[in-house]
């Protein structure tokens, strides 16, 4: 069993607490713009009974450059709470590739200090594999008071990046393939340079999951963090591409216990995209 069960939950426990008055189900599906999906139109065809869709694009700061980046505290308790979201409620994230971009809004919520969130564990492949019910009826959530604290210890800038390749006092965990680590792939977004931060070691976000999109079991998980080389005992920074995959790490920590974990937001997208900033193959 894991050893922090609250932060994933199995597609059985969710059937069981459908109707339970304090759960809020989330769709937090987002793609990679080459998939050529549209999140939003395969949740009005079919979702969870329940569930709203959060948009990752939008419920961002979307001044910056860098996609999805954190928004203000302001913009996002007020989004969240249009989605009903809210003090109180138990909320369940799940996504339609299988658990990739649901971590990503079970991080941004623990960021803005709601730590009762959890992550359907094979998202909606595996609930509909099960046959479970699902449903296209519009769904019209009731406001609810949503108090945003952010903790600031769970997000890295780039400054703070910066300043760890002197210091080195926080493992940098890039959960991007192997091939875009090593800058044998050209990256998917353009004027992004390849290869890592110095010192970075690479765990690739799907060393973590079963074929079923599910996440690996306490041995199995522990397992690959050490095959990675992460020192379980020291602090660690998770990266990807745009910190969606980097939250699919920081769960995977969580899961095991470790409690010194932040996410560097900009992620490889920002940091390859500078001209200052130094670039290892």
């Amino acid at each position: 069993m894991y050893s922090k069960t609250d932060s994933l939950v199995s597609t059985d426990w969710l059937q069981e607490n459908l109707e339970a008055p304090d759960l809020r189900i989330v769709d937090a599906s987002w793609y990679m713009p080459d998939e050529g999906r549209d999140p939003r139109a395969e949740y009005d065809a079919e979702h969870i009974p329940g569930a709203v869709f959060f948009d990752i694009d939008e419920i961002s700061d979307l001044e910056n450059p860098a996609p999805h980046m954190l928004p203000p505290a302001e913009k996002f308790a007020s989004r969240v709470r249009k989605l009903g979201l809210g003090d109180g409620n138990r909320i369940v994230i799940y996504d339609g590739a299988g658990l990739f971009s649901a971590a990503r809004v079970w991080w941004m919520l623990r960021v803005f200090g709601h730590n009762d969130v959890a992550v359907l564990d094979g998202g909606l492949p595996k609930w509909k594999s099960e046959n479970r019910v699902l449903s296209d009826m519009p769904e019209l959530p009731r406001e609810r008071h949503f108090t945003a604290r952010m903790n600031a210890t769970m997000v890295r800038d780039l400054n703070q990046m910066k300043d760890n390749l002197e210091t080195a006092r926080e493992q940098v965990l890039d959960a991007r393939s192997p091939a875009r680590f090593k800058a044998e792939e050209p990256e998917p977004r353009p004027d992004v340079r390849g290869g890592h931060i110095p010192g970075a070691t690479n765990l690739h976000y799907r060393s973590l999951l079963n074929s079923d999109g599910t996440m690996l079991r306490d041995d199995d998980l522990r397992q690959a963090f050490a095959d990675a080389g992460v020192d379980m005992n020291q602090p660690v920074v998770t990266s990807c591409g745009s910190g969606v995959t980097a939250s699919i790490l920081a769960l995977g920590l969580h899961m095991l216990g470790h409690r010194q974990v932040a996410l560097y937001d900009g992620s490889w997208t920002e940091w390859g995209a500078q001209t200052d900033t130094p670039v290892e193959t």
